[in-house]
């Protein structure tokens, strides 16, 4: 054991603070603001002052709550491992054996002798200041150990009142909701077999009213695509704690002996404003060697544009005119492969239909190529139809209970690649599709959530291995086809998590493309994900998820601050129209620099009818900032507006952005449509008054310094 008593790390203004002491496991004694640099006597009297308090009623010696918390030492919610050897040895009680710290990265042993469990617990502060978590557990028994549960949990104090999660459903993604954080718990439980559409993506607490720009708030993620648990619990102790881990199914966590049974991460930002915890995270995934670096290829995917009808002739035109308004990517959706007629057949079968390929994709990838574009192509690899080939030849390959078949959704099922033979299928397929066409991009899609997913071979649930699974055949993918990009789509929104995107390179936002149903969508997957790995495409002029009409102008703004992409059938566009989108997309494209790799700022502001929201440049130097009306005002104009990001010592030209198109529905932005020169503090704190917009519209602002 080691002689470490109390130990801190500190990064981006954060300090974790650990007390490993033992004997039992490391409690954390601090997570928030930076205390700067403690020297050993300060921290041993921080343990003194941050340590249990003795309770009257409670045990004699009360113990703090554990990174790992234990029914054992006395903690009465949820305990971070569930689990038993054939129905004993069902409360461990760890025991401290080693605690190794390597600059902001602390490793601690434990051991359970009487259960024969072992206990490894890995944290980390990164360059960030983020926290994140993981615990490998290991059977030293002779006998099959089951672990019904292992989430791991960080503190929040007693000022975190507050919590918000996010919600939604398909074509309505990620809804914020908030609650306050009173005794007991706040569980959310995901049995999806995906991250899910409603799933909450960060749960936060905070001080009352927190928002995007003030209040202390404390956030976690768990960095998992399958089935998942986010909790948030307060008891009767005092003590309050956030955190999550996999969701298991029944017998997925059964360890065979000299096994070892590994947690995801669990991510952990503090900050002062939603915009400082979600910085955190954009920082984080800027930093990963599999970021991706090239500037985001201006995409357009047919799925709007042509749906099925898969003509050679029309597809060629629909690129002529993508190249034509400066796209750089043509993606062709679902359709392709054979039997696919609708949606009703062929998944599984990923061989080119030679019905409606004679020569296979060669021409239109040809085509594409030839006009400078990259190409891609729309695949759902863990899907299957029940009217495929593969379906009739391996039905065993279904993921189901065995004597039983699941539901159908959108006419399919769900394909086990925990089954060797079908992951090698799969594998096959993609990488001989890879090889014989220059595929730079697979729009990877998931249609369906998991109902019984189970292996029919086994007779056990499916969904830990599926996921695992998927992870090795993206990363297999990648290393024979290095430059290879993968999107995570999944029935739009619904795989949006840190696991899936340390192996993809973006997201779908969602499958509506309504601009206004995108305003609130992107503003909250911004919490997790930069700009620069969500899709945002400027959709047709009537949506077709909800038939709203919108200006070309407004579904361009929206998509401005995303991966920029179109999903619409310009090919039978007018001239106009199709001129105009050339100048947003060549905006774009000077915006570009900026928007993916700044710094994504949200006011705070009262009306539900209003948002304003921007990226400022890492230094400072300019930011880009839109307003936009959702709907009608109740007032005759927006009133002042503050600029949130700005640095206080510099002096800005505020001026508002020349468009493409027709001039935006909005009043001047002053009596002579001049510009405004003020400092970024008055900026901040006082800001500019906006003119008056139509409902579903927008207008950018330029924000130059000129000191």
């Amino acid at each position: 054991m080691s002689n470490i008593e109390v130990l801190q790390l500190r990064a981006a203004g954060v300090s974790l603070v650990l007390d490993c002491s033992g004997p039992t496991l490391p409690s954390v004694l601090h997570w928030g603001a930076d205390l700067g640099e403690l020297d050993e006597r300060a921290l041993l009297e921080l343990r003194r002052g941050a340590g249990a308090v003795q309770d009257g009623s409670g045990l004699d010696d009360n113990l703090p709550v554990a990174i790992l918390p234990e029914y054992s030492a006395g903690w009465f919610g949820l305990p971070g491992l569930s689990g038993h050897r054939d129905g004993q040895n069902f409360s461990a009680s760890f025991r401290l054996a080693s605690v190794a710290q390597t600059d902001n990265t602390v490793q601690i042993d434990a051991e359970d002798a009487d259960a024969a469990l072992k206990l490894r617990l890995t944290i980390e502060l990164t360059d960030c200041g983020l926290v994140r978590a993981k615990a490998d557990l290991t059977n030293t028994g002779g006998t099959p150990y089951t672990v019904d549960g292992l989430v791991l949990a960080l503190p929040v104090p007693t000022e975190a009142t507050e919590l918000l999660d996010l919600t939604g459903r398909h074509i309505g993604e990620r809804h914020p909701q908030r609650h306050a954080f009173t005794q007991g718990a706040h569980v959310r439980d995901n049995r999806r077999g995906r991250t899910g559409a409603d799933a909450t993506l960060l749960l936060m607490t905070g001080t009352k009213g927190f928002g995007f720009r003030d209040g202390e708030i404390w956030a976690v993620h768990t960095a998992w695509s399958g089935n998942h648990r986010s909790y948030a619990e307060r008891g009767m102790s005092g003590y309050a704690v956030i955190g999550g881990g996999e969701l298991l199914l029944p017998g997925e966590g059964r360890v065979q002996p000299q096994g070892t049974y590994s947690t995801p991460w669990l991510y952990g930002s503090y900050g002062v404003g939603l915009d400082q915890v979600s910085a955190r995270f954009h920082e984080h995934l800027r930093s990963r060697s599999v970021h991706p670096r090239s500037e985001r290829p201006v995409v357009l995917n047919t799925w709007e544009a042509v749906y099925f009808d898969l003509d050679l002739d029309k597809l060629k035109a629909l690129a002529d005119a993508a190249a034509e308004v400066g796209a750089e990517r043509f993606v062709l959706d679902d359709g392709w492969f054979r039997g696919r007629r609708d949606d009703h057949a062929g998944l599984g079968d990923w061989y080119v239909d030679e019905g409606i390929w004679p020569k296979g994709l060669h021409p239109l990838v040809d085509h594409v190529k030839g006009l400078g574009l990259q190409f891609g192509l729309w695949v759902e690899p863990e899907m299957v139809n029940p009217d495929s080939d593969l379906a009739r030849e391996h039905p065993d390959w279904i993921l189901a209970t065995g004597h039983r078949m699941p539901p159908t959704a959108r006419h399919q099922q769900g394909l086990n690649l925990g089954v060797p033979a079908a992951y090698d299928y799969i594998l096959e397929r993609l990488d001989s599709l890879l090889t014989e066409y220059d595929i730079a991009y697979l729009k990877w899609d998931h249609n369906r959530d998991f109902v019984d997913g189970g292996n029919q071979l086994t007779g056990t649930a499916g969904i830990h291995e599926q996921t695992l699974a998927l992870y090795r055949l993206i990363d297999e993918l990648k290393r024979r086809h290095p430059g290879l990009e993968i999107e995570s789509c999944s029935s739009g929104g619904a795989r949006v998590d840190l696991g899936i995107l340390e192996r993809t390179d973006r997201v779908w936002g969602s499958d509506s493309n309504d601009a206004l149903e995108r305003q609130t969508i992107q503003r909250y997957t911004e919490l997790l994900l930069p700009p620069e790995l969500i899709g945002c495409h400027v959709g047709p002029p009537r949506a077709h998820t909800t038939g709203r009409t919108q200006t070309l102008s407004f579904r361009a703004i929206t998509a401005l601050f995303g991966h920029f992409g179109i999903e619409w059938d310009i090919a039978s566009a007018s001239p106009e129209e199709r001129q105009e989108l050339a100048g947003w997309v060549a905006l774009h494209k000077e915006l570009r620099p900026l928007l993916h790799t700044g710094k994504v700022v949200r006011a705070d502001r009262g009306p539900d009818d209003f948002l304003l929201h921007g990226v400022v440049a890492q230094d400072g130097s300019r930011a880009v900032y839109a307003a936009v009306q959702l709907t009608q005002s109740v007032t005759s104009a927006v009133g002042r507006v503050r600029l949130p990001g700005l640095d206080p010592q510099r002096t800005y030209r505020v001026h508002k952005t020349v468009t493409p198109g027709p001039e935006s529905r909005a009043a001047a932005w002053s009596a002579d449509g001049g510009q405004v020169e003020l400092n970024g503090a008055a900026l901040v704190a006082v800001g500019v008054h906006l003119p008056a917009q139509w409902p579903e519209n927008a207008i950018l602002l330029d924000v130059t310094a000129i000191d």
